[in-house]
C-alpha cells in the first residue's frame, strides 16, 4: 500500500513545509534544474502538490494521493493516479523522469527504479532529489520520525545505497549535485548548489538507462 494516509490528511501541512522553509525550497529546486534535460517529453513521480513540476516546467505526473493531486491540477499540470512501482507509461516512452523525496516513500524501491527504468527511452534520464539520510537534516529527520507525520514511514537513503540500487537495476554515467549546508532553521536564504555529495543535505543525482 503507498503510504499516503498521511499526504491526503495533513495536505496543508505538507504546504506550508514550502512556506515555511521557502529558501531551502528554492535551493532544492535550483539543485533539481542543474540536472533536469532542458527538453523532451518527462513527467514527475510523487508529483504531489506540484511543487517542482510546475516551475520546472513539466506538465505531466503521477501520484497516489488524490488530495495532493487535486492541488497539483490546480497548478496546470495532468496528474495520474498510480504509484511509482506501477508506472502508467508504455516502455521506452519518456526522455526524462523526476523523483523528488519521493523514493523514501514508496513500498518498494528496488521495483520503482526497476519501472522507471522500463519506461525511459535509451539514453533517457531519471534525476532523483533526496535528503541524504548521512547528513545534518537527514540525521535529524531519522531521529525525530516519530514525531513528524510524513516521516514516520519513511526508509531514508544515503547517496551510495542509492546508487548501488541503480546500478543493480541497469542505470549508468551518474552526475551528482547537492545543495543545503545549514540546519533548515538556519537557512536564510537561496544556498549555493555544488558538484558532488558529502556536505550538502539534498542530493540530486542523474542517471542514464
Amino acid at each position: 500500500m503507498p503510504k499516503i494516509e498521511p499526504f491526503e490528511k495533513h495536505r496543508d501541512r505538507y504546504e506550508n513545509w514550502f512556506e515555511r522553509n521557502r529558501y531551502a525550497y528554492l535551493s532544492e529546486l535550483e539543485a533539481v534544474k542543474k540536472l533536469l534535460p532542458k527538453k523532451g517529453k518527462g513527467a514527475e513521480i510523487g508529483v504531489g502538490t506540484g511543487r517542482f513540476a510546475a516551475p520546472l516546467g513539466i506538465k505531466l505526473g503521477v501520484e497516489p494521493s488524490k488530495a495532493m493531486a487535486e492541488i497539483a491540477r490546480t497548478r496546470g499540470i495532468e496528474v495520474i493516479e498510480g504509484t511509482a512501482e506501477n508506472l502508467p507509461f508504455e516502455e521506452d516512452s519518456m526522455d526524462y523522469l523526476l523523483m523528488v523525496t519521493t523514493i523514501c516513500f514508496v513500498d518498494d524501491p528496488e521495483k520503482a527504479l526497476k519501472e522507471a527504468y522500463r519506461v525511459l527511452k535509451p539514453g533517457g534520464a531519471l534525476i532523483i532529489g533526496f535528503v541524504d539520510r548521512n547528513s545534518p537534516i537527514g540525521r535529524f529527520y531519522e531521529e525525530h520520525k516519530n514525531e513528524s507525520v510524513f516521516y514516520k514511514e519513511a526508509r531514508f537513503f544515503s547517496t551510495e545505497e542509492l546508487l548501488e540500487l541503480l546500478k543493480k537495476v541497469g542505470f549508468r554515467e551518474f552526475e551528482i549535485v547537492q545543495t543545503l549546508f545549514h540546519r533548515l532553521n538556519e537557512i536564510k536564504s537561496v544556498e549555493p548548489v555544488k558538484p558532488g555529495y558529502g556536505e550538502g543535505s539534498f542530493v540530486v543525482i542523474k542517471a542514464v538507462k
